[in-house]
């Protein structure tokens, strides 16, 4: 028995030994400027990656639209020239177009259509005790985690694998603690917390049973110690549980739509006691979810559920504050991980927490009792609480699924690099599935740069409509052909990606021109109006890689309404493949998808096993295990 007790208490602490590191911080001194891409290079890539994706007509129409656009002395030279001098003045040409874009004038709801979550192995709670005490252990190693970036005691990081050494952009890790997304009626507003020179004592903000109080994590210029802050979180707990105080459940406003909830807190702020409970959880540094038990069965998919929308107002949908950073969920039946919105930084990177050198502070004798914080509720309120739909969460179709076929040790064993082999293997599945190829997006990190964030892969390449299009032909094409073009496939996706991290897609420079002729109050170019824009950017596919040293996995929902979310965790010997997508689509099937992944993922490794010896390439396309990518939730990312 006590074997056991220490044994899972090895297994907490193994957990919370992993540090939330999210992408950026530091100084920009050193690093280059994010480059405009040139204009033709630009306009041919659009072109190339759209030909095979679009009826033969459509392209007909198409391609005179762009060769107009780029002409000499035409609207794209005008406005590429303006894109120039933007870059001579700005950090970064494209963030603020980019991060609005992506983000902040996205009018869905924040759970599954934006915000990603991590979620933790499960934790075998034996008593609310061990919830606290696991709670307690999180909230220190998160304030450590905080004393490294406010002291900039965080190393500098560095790119892996593909072009591997070059430094990082650190700057976003700035905005991990300071954040918050203010939901506007037809724009949000990301604001930053501004440091004081005498800081104010810093908070948290717990969520238990839908409840919110707020616990000081700093008294007296001293960091409660672990004992401290179990004694709090106690204290929270016996609170929320005396129900004449309970309060309604106004975290579920934030799961609304961004102008509903925008329209539903104007009419909150009109009391001064709103007014003061809104400012506490703004200016918190993060959320800590107390959960209660779900009352499902815990798979590895229904943690996914949980994690992305709290399983709503009957169960933890109400626990949450979606417009925070992030927000680290406990539930007492072991259900753990992190809810980020995504806006002022990119995914999640887990990182082996050490142990820091910081001094921590001797119990207190006296701590100040948490505060809950109070709701003034008006009809109006009342009745949006009242309506709160259990739509999405109906809606969301999730399969995690772990494949273990094999990993990415037989993958590098072919010399090739695992993040584009699985990303042909994701076309492979969609073609099998559809009969045809998508626009697709795969996130690529471009923190080579000041203040760089992401840009697209665009993995729906040619070469991947060829080998897939070979794969579903098998009688007639002999696997030695069929290799080559699997070769082929994973060399175009290699190169797309080089282009991605370093500056050199399209996706964020269609995104410039488009913007700034906006912003000049021009007519809006012809190729921005065209059809095939349209689809170029309704990604069908949204995919990205986490990889993780831990059994812990990353999703998100689709960003179209008929489309995918696929985010997978390549390990040595076995595969996590998240696959998200909606009921409502009469198109898609998460579990048809990954059934059909896996007999794909089959029939790739029998070829390369039958043919790889055949039509070796003479140049290696070896690359990262994907460390250069930062997770995207779809086109939200």
């Amino acid at each position: 028995m006590i074997a056991d007790k220490f044994t899972e208490e090895a297994e907490r602490s193994r957990a919370l030994g992993i540090a939330l590191a999210f992408i950026s911080f530091g100084s920009l001194a050193g690093l280059p400027k994010l480059p405009v891409p040139p204009l033709q290079q630009t306009l041919d890539m659009y072109l190339k990656c759209m030909s095979h994706l679009i009826p033969e007509e459509q392209f007909k129409k198409t391609k005179p639209i762009v060769e107009k656009f780029g002409a000499p002395g035409g609207m794209g030279e005008f406005l590429q020239k303006k894109l120039l001098e933007r870059s001579e003045h700005k950090a970064n040409w494209v963030y603020d177009y980019w991060l609005e874009d992506m983000y902040l004038s996205n009018r869905l709801a924040l759970p599954v259509n934006s915000s990603p979550v991590m979620v933790f192995p499960k934790q075998n709670f034996r008593s609310q005790s061990d919830t606290l005490r696991f709670a307690a252990h999180l909230i220190s190693g998160v304030l450590e985690y905080k004393s490294l970036i406010d002291g900039r005691a965080l190393p500098v990081d560095y790119a892996r694998g593909q072009l591997a050494g070059t430094p990082l952009c650190m700057d976003q890790y700035n905005k991990v603690f300071t954040s918050y997304r203010l939901p506007g009626p037809k724009i949000d507003t990301l604001v930053a917390q501004k440091s004081t020179v005498m800081p104010e004592p810093e908070h948290i903000i717990v969520a238990c049973k839908n409840q919110f109080f707020v616990l000081d994590v700093v008294i007296n210029f001293r960091r409660l110690n672990e004992k401290d802050l179990y004694t709090q979180l106690e204290r929270i707990r016996k609170m929320a549980d005396i129900e004449e105080e309970r309060l309604p459940p106004i975290g579920l406003l934030t799961s609304d739509g961004r102008t509903q909830w925008a329209e539903a807190r104007s009419v909150l702020i009109k009391d001064s006691t709103n007014r003061d409970s809104l400012d506490m959880i703004e200016r918190c540094l993060c959320l800590v979810c107390l959960d209660e038990p779900s009352g499902t069965e815990l798979t590895d998919t229904n943690r996914a559920l949980l994690m992305l929308h709290g399983g709503g107002t009957d169960k933890n949908g109400g626990n949450r504050w979606y417009d925070k950073p992030m927000q680290f969920v406990i539930g007492a039946d072991g259900c753990c991980g992190v809810v980020c919105e995504h806006s002022p930084f990119e995914g999640i990177v887990l990182v082996r927490g050490s142990p820091s050198k910081l001094v921590r502070a001797a119990s207190m004798s006296e701590l100040p009792a948490p505060r809950r914080l109070r709701w003034k509720c008006s009809p109006d309120i009342q009745a949006v609480l009242n309506v709160n739909s259990h739509r999405l969460v109906k809606n969301l179709d999730m399969n995690v699924n772990k494949f273990t076929g094999y990993g990415k040790e037989f993958i590098k064993k072919q010399k090739m690099s695992p993040d584009a082999y699985i990303q042909v293997a994701l076309q492979f599945t969609f073609y099998r599935c559809h009969g045809r190829l998508v626009p697709t997006y795969e996130s690529a990190s471009v923190r080579r740069f000041q203040e760089g964030r992401v840009d697209n892969i665009r993995s729906s390449t040619p070469e991947a409509l060829a080998f897939v299009k070979a794969m579903a032909n098998s009688s007639k094409i002999t696997d030695a052909e069929k290799m080559e073009l699997l070769w082929t496939a994973i060399k175009a996706q290699t190169n797309y990606t080089i282009l991605a991290i370093t500056g050199m897609a399209i996706d964020n420079h269609l995104l410039g021109l488009r913007e700034i002729a906006k912003e000049l109050k021009l007519e809006k170019p012809e190729l921005f109006s065209d059809t095939t824009y349209a689809t170029s950017i309704h990604f069908i596919l949204s995919t990205s890689q986490v990889p993780t040293t831990e059994e812990m996995f990353c999703c998100y929902g689709p960003v179209v309404p008929n489309g995918y979310g696929a985010c997978y965790n390549p390990q040595t010997d076995h595969i996590i493949f998240c696959v998200s997508s909606f009921r409502e689509s009469a198109e898609t099937s998460s579990d048809l998808f990954v059934k059909t992944l896996e007999g794909c993922l089959k029939e790739m490794q029998d070829l390369c096993i039958k043919g790889n010896t055949e039509a070796k390439p003479t140049d290696s396309t070896e690359k990262m295990d994907g460390n250069t990518k930062v997770m995207k939730n779809g086109s939200k990312s």
